[in-house]
């Protein structure tokens, strides 16, 4: 593959916007945001009105985890699968597609009966909404990537990357404004703005675009078992224990699905995925820096709620305050890594980033134990301003290196990298906040004098936070071991906010390695739009 393409000229076609019945690239762009957003939203969203739907519904614990989790597998699992299918059948039809199947689904979840069904119902719908997310998403993002030249995608996808990633961010707080209204209200909230997005793309003139290829049948069914069991394994290893043998049954049954897979796609003639574009080196790097920033931007904005619930006593709404923070560095960040792909590369983005993101976790990792926002906010923007310059920058120098403008299968690759990365680094990092939280809260009460039994107990209460079901309540009871942890509430915040440090090294560890990653780059730049294939079937 040519890493070193001759210019295209602005106006040659569509993409360009000078041809007649040429797509609106701004209503196309501001269309496409408006669909995702729902997506990224719903991935906070639901969490913080668990409680009362537990308490609505009567729904277990376990049951409530399963229909966060539900939408997050879906996602995972059919994600290469979206990509493919934009390719084949049209990125607007099957962005539009699964516009529908996630508004119907929402409507769905928001409408469940009371009673024995409710559970499974949400659980249900839950999952559908994450595969019309599947479909939506990397068909949204080849839209962006299709009507914009080539010279200014690397903005223009700064722009979709930075408002969307923020949107991530307002789930929480609108979460907590509409439960107060009725938890219902976070599921509904989706159709108005999809009917805005389907507007907006019925104005965008999209040209609808296809492939005359075979669907890889069994390559889809493969990829989406093996997603599906390695982010299961992964997402359930804190309730099951990394020592059971479900969690790694999923694990290494999901990896070694994954592994026939792509050993599948070698000898089939139209694949799910072609394997032949992580030849291209400069490809290999985007998805390994993706994958490694990954592993803290997902995970970072639930650790850091639940840090500043816990050590911080901040109420969920300040919480997700304490988030913009991070949002501001990435946004404006995101806009600068864009301008750098389009004039000077995806490296020199990459490895500013990755080392702005590696020093800013590190410093916020630091200043955790102060106990103070005000004192972390600084090193909470320069870590979003990490992940704000190379994340555009990586996923867009990926999608350029497509093979025969197969943007929505490229899309359908980097995205999947990101979500397998997200499961990965909730997972790991979950587990380390688990551990080192208990052992801190145990040693602090027993030096005080409570029994190691009923420290242990506590200890494990404690380190619930990482279900997103703490608070700042202390333990109940009139017995003199809950008046010693009554008062031992400030050294167990303490506890808690020394775990944190643990894990927000381990971002900063995680950008460290994307940094190094970054250096493997070659450095070439793609200046032309990749030739489209033979079998292309373009609409008029």
């Amino acid at each position: 593959m040519s890493t070193e393409r001759a210019p295209k000229g602005r106006d040659s076609g569509p993409a360009g916007g000078s041809a007649r019945g040429a797509p609106n690239q701004t209503l196309a762009l501001a269309a496409m945001l408006f669909a995702v957003s729902m997506t990224f939203i719903d991935q906070t969203i639901v969490s913080i009105a668990a409680p009362s739907i537990i308490s609505e519904l009567g729904l277990s614990s376990s049951g409530m985890q399963w229909v966060v989790n539900a939408y997050l597998l879906a996602l995972a699992a059919f994600f290469a699968l979206g990509g493919r299918l934009a390719d084949l059948f049209g990125h607007r039809r099957i962005m539009l597609t699964g516009t529908l199947v996630f508004v119907v689904s929402s409507v769905l979840c928001g409408c469940v009966p009371r009673g024995d069904v409710a559970q499974t119902w949400l659980i249900v719908f839950r999952a559908t909404q994450g595969f019309g997310a599947a479909l939506m998403f990397p068909a949204a993002l080849a839209v962006v990537v299709a009507v914009f030249p080539v010279e200014r995608r690397g903005r223009a996808l700064a722009l979709f990357f930075g408002l969307s990633g923020a949107l991530t961010a307002v789930g929480p707080l609108l979460g907590g404004w509409l439960t107060g209204w009725t938890w219902r209200a976070i599921f509904w909230v989706n159709v108005p703005v999809a009917v805005v997005a389907l507007v907006l793309t019925a104005l965008a003139r999209i040209p609808p675009v296809s492939r005359r290829e075979r669907l890889d049948v069994p390559g889809a069914v493969l990829v989406a078992v093996g997603m599906g069991l390695g982010v299961l394994g992964l997402q359930q290893a804190s309730a099951w224990g990394w020592s059971s043998f479900p969690t790694w049954l999923c694990i290494i049954g999901g990896l070694a699905v994954l592994a026939l897979f792509c050993r599948y796609e070698l000898g089939v003639e139209h694949p799910l995925i072609k394997l032949r574009v992580f030849r291209d080196r400069a490809f290999t790097v985007d998805s390994l820096v993706l994958f490694f920033s990954m592993l803290a931007f997902v995970p970072v904005f639930f650790f850091a709620s639940v840090y500043a619930q816990v050590s911080l006593s901040a109420s969920p709404n300040q919480a997700a305050l304490f988030l913009l923070y991070f949002f501001i560095g990435f946004g404006i960040a995101s806009q600068w890594g864009g301008r750098i792909l389009d004039r000077r590369g995806a490296r020199p983005a990459m490895k500013l980033g990755a080392a702005l993101g590696a020093a800013g976790f590190a410093l916020w990792a630091h200043k955790m134990t102060d106990l103070s926002m005000h004192d972390q906010w600084p090193y909470a923007a320069l870590a979003g301003a990490g992940i704000g310059f190379l994340l555009a920058p990586a996923s867009t120098d990926a999608v350029n290196r497509s093979i025969g403008a197969s943007y929505g299968e490229v899309t359908g690759i980097t995205q999947t990298v990101r979500n397998f990365a997200a499961a990965v680094g909730m997972a790991v990092f979950s587990t380390v906040l688990t551990h080192v939280t208990t052992d801190r809260v145990v040693d602090t009460l027993t030096s005080k004098g409570v029994p190691e039994t009923a420290a242990r107990e506590a200890g494990r209460d404690i380190a619930q936070a990482v279900t997103g079901h703490a608070d700042d309540r202390a333990p109940s009871g009139t017995g003199e071991g809950a008046r010693i942890m009554r008062d031992s509430m400030d050294a167990i915040r303490m506890d808690f906010a020394e775990a944190n440090q643990w894990v927000f090294y381990g971002m900063a560890v995680a950008l460290a390695v994307a940094f190094l990653c970054a250096l493997r780059h070659p450095g070439t730049r793609v200046t032309e739009e990749p030739a489209p294939a033979r079998d292309v079937r373009a609409g008029p």
